[in-house]
């Protein structure tokens, strides 16, 4: 298999692979966080296979690799800085994130003060076996903290040579670009990378999210690509396969973004009419659906890299068949899924209104700010 192409990250001088593998599914956690969390979904992965499916993703050429500290309440870190050890440190662009609740006994174990940030950094060295990050992401907007003092604290971990940068996960439009602005004013530390949510069954990220990481620089990283398993080819109308996550996630009464239960989309025709559209596209190609599916996010504007995850050596392989530039989806077959997968776009997104209304004054290569 040819290496995965590397790009810029955002407007920094850093290079990673077009497909960051994603480590959620590695490591297991204990009985106590299991009831709290309900953490072990199907197809978790034990170290000895998490690591061979590391070694795997990097003898393909992948140099990205993306987890956080809630993962598995740490248990994944855990993995992962066990791996690192084993490995050229320098070679590799470890990412991880801070935000989401720990404990369900601590108030301070969440969110993005200066106490959480501080504390969770240091927890998540230790558990890294590392003296540095190279990308600490915001796992999620934090209502209870002033911005700045996020911002200033994350600024001191930058300037203190134990993050190279910063990232952002999980905030809208309007709190992504309000924290650029204050970052640019207030002379923090900018941020050079966003990670969201984008699929076939995700259109809606492109309304405002890819728009403003396109203008301001920041590189974008789709995470939730083939919509936990929606988009693999493996759903029928009948139901989703046992032992499946969206079979797991029905049985659990918990459907999220992450892991769709199977009736968060079985009665979406949309959904089945973008499954038909992928399966003739596989027949055309020769290509699998989730190759596919990861291919047309690659192939969109302002897409720098898909985090993908993996439960074995054969899942793995085939997505990141997906990130080779040997073969490209053709412009007839990005519309038809393009097609298949609209969403109507509401006010104020609509363009019909503003070329009624301004005419045609959309400029092409030059921009007058």
């Amino acid at each position: 298999m040819s290496n995965l192409p590397q790009l810029y990250l955002g407007k920094c001088g850093a290079k990673v692979s077009n497909l960051c593998l994603g480590t959620r599914t590695f490591g297991h956690v204990n009985e106590e966080a299991e009831r709290a969390y309900a953490w072990n979904a199907p197809g978790q992965c034990d170290e000895t296979l998490s690591h061979r499916l590391l070694d795997r993703y990097v003898e393909c050429g992948g140099n990205f690799v993306d987890t956080a500290n809630v993962y598995n309440i740490g248990a994944t870190e855990t993995v992962v800085g066990s791996w690192l050890q084993q490995q050229e440190r320098e070679k590799i662009v470890l990412a991880t994130k801070v935000g989401v609740m720990m404990s369900l006994s601590a108030p301070n174990d969440c969110g993005l003060s200066r106490k959480n940030i501080m504390f969770s950094f240091e927890e998540s060295l230790k558990r890294l076996k590392t003296h540095y990050v190279d990308l600490y992401i915001t796992h999620v907007w934090d209502d209870g903290t002033p911005l700045e003092e996020t911002l200033s604290t994350l600024t001191d971990l930058v300037h203190s040579g134990r993050v190279r940068y910063l990232g952002l996960s999980n905030v809208t439009a309007w709190q992504l670009q309000k924290i650029i602005d204050l970052t640019k004013y207030k002379g923090y530390e900018p941020f050079v990378s966003l990670q969201a949510q984008y699929s076939l069954l995700c259109r809606e990220t492109e309304w405002d999210l890819l728009e403003v990481c396109k203008e301001e620089g920041l590189g974008f990283h789709a995470w939730s690509p083939l919509k936990g398993g929606w988009l693999t080819g493996k759903m029928t109308r009948s139901g989703p396969p046992p032992g499946s996550r969206a079979h797991w996630a029905e049985k659990m009464n918990m459907s999220s973004d992450a892991s769709p239960s199977f009736s968060q989309f079985s009665s979406d025709e949309r959904a089945w009419r973008v499954l038909d559209v992928l399966g003739d596209i596989s027949k055309e190609t020769g290509k699998s659906i989730p190759q596919i599916s990861l291919k047309w996010i690659l192939q969109q504007d302002g897409v720098s890299s898909i985090v993908i995850g993996a439960k074995t050596q054969a899942q793995l392989d085939d997505n990141l068949g997906a990130g080779t530039d040997s073969w490209q989806l053709t412009r007839e077959q990005l519309d038809k899924l393009e097609k298949a997968s609209n969403v109507p776009v509401p006010y104020p997104w609509g363009t019909g209104w503003k070329r009624r209304l301004a005419g045609n004054r959309k400029r092409d290569g030059v921009r007058i700010l």
